[in-house]
C-alpha cells in the first residue's frame, strides 16, 4: 500500500539556528526566498505521490506557523502542550493522518535529485517492510557532521553504524506506536524494535541534499537551490 499522508515533523525549537530562531520557528528560514516548510511542502505535490493528507505538528513559535499555513490543505497537529520529539508526535497526529504507513519529512533540508518521497515509494514494499528510510552518501550530505548513521546489506536491510547519512525522509508503519505508553520519545524507539525483526530498510537518494540546521548551511543550501558548486 502506498502512503496517503505525511507527517512533516515542524515542532522543533531550532536551537541551533542561534539569533534566526529567536523571533520564528526554523521552519519559517528561508532558503532561496522561500521558507523551509514550503520546500517541503513542494515534495508532497509530485504526481507521483499525490495527493498527500499533509499533517504538520508545531509548538515553538506555532502562532507564526499557523499563520503562515493559513488557507493550505496542511492539517496542523497542535503540540503547544508538550514537544513529543518524533515518535510522540507522530504517535499524537495518529488521528490525523489515517491508517496504514505514512511518510515522515523533517522539514530543515533542501534537496535535488530526484524527489525524495517518490524515491521512497519506488522502493517500498510493504509486504517485506516495516520501515524504509532514504539515505544519503556522506559526500552528498551538505551541511551535515558525522560519520553517518546506518549500513545498507546486500538486502537492502539496514543496520546502525557509519556510512550513510540518515536524511529525515521514510515510508513507516505505525502500528507499533500503540505499544509506547510515553509521551515523549524518538522513532528511534521504532526503528530498534524494526532491526531486531529485520523488517528496517533503506534507499539511497541519488542526489545531493542539504541539512539547514545551522546557520553556516544557509550558503550551501542557497548554492545547491541554485544548482551551483557547493564547498
Amino acid at each position: 500500500m502506498t502512503p496517503k499522508a505525511i507527517m512533516i515533523f515542524a515542532a522543533g525549537r531550532g536551537t541551533r539556528m542561534g539569533a534566526l530562531t529567536k523571533d520564528r520557528p526554523k521552519p519559517l528560514i528561508e532558503v532561496g526566498g522561500t521558507a523551509l516548510i514550503d520546500h517541503a511542502l513542494a515534495l508532497t505535490r509530485d504526481p507521483a505521490v499525490s495527493p498527500l493528507n499533509c499533517v504538520a505538528n508545531l509548538h515553538y513559535h506555532g502562532d507564526l506557523l499557523r499563520h503562515h499555513l493559513a488557507g493550505s490543505s496542511v492539517v496542523l497537529s497542535d503540540e503547544s502542550d508538550m514537544l513529543r520529539e518524533t515518535g510522540g508526535g507522530l504517535k499524537k497526529a495518529l488521528p490525523l493522518l489515517g491508517e496504514g504507513p505514512v511518510f515522515t519529512l523533517n522539514s530543515d533540508a533542501v534537496w535535488d535529485g530526484p524527489n525524495p518521497l517518490s524515491t521512497l515509494v519506488n522502493s517500498w514494499d510493504e509486504d517485506r517492510m516495516d520501515g524504509l528510510l532514504l539515505l544519503i552518501p556522506r559526500e552528498n550530505a551538505l551541511g551535515h557532521k558525522g560519520l553517518g548513521d546506518f549500513f545498507v546489506d546486500e538486502g537492502g536491510r539496514l543496520g546502525r553504524g557509519a556510512g550513510l547519512v540518515y536524511s529525515g525522509a521514510q515510508i513507516i508503519q505505525t502500528d507499533g506506536l500503540s505499544t509506547i505508553q510515553d509521551p515523549v520519545f524518538s522513532l528511534n524507539r521504532l526503528w530498534d524494535d524494526m532491526l531486531q525483526k529485520g523488517t528496517l530498510y533503506g534507499a539511497v537518494h541519488s542526489g545531493r541534499w542539504c541539512d539547514v540546521g545551522q546557520p553556516e548551511s544557509l550558503p550551501l543550501a542557497e548554492a545547491l537551490l541554485r544548482g551551483s558548486d557547493v564547498h
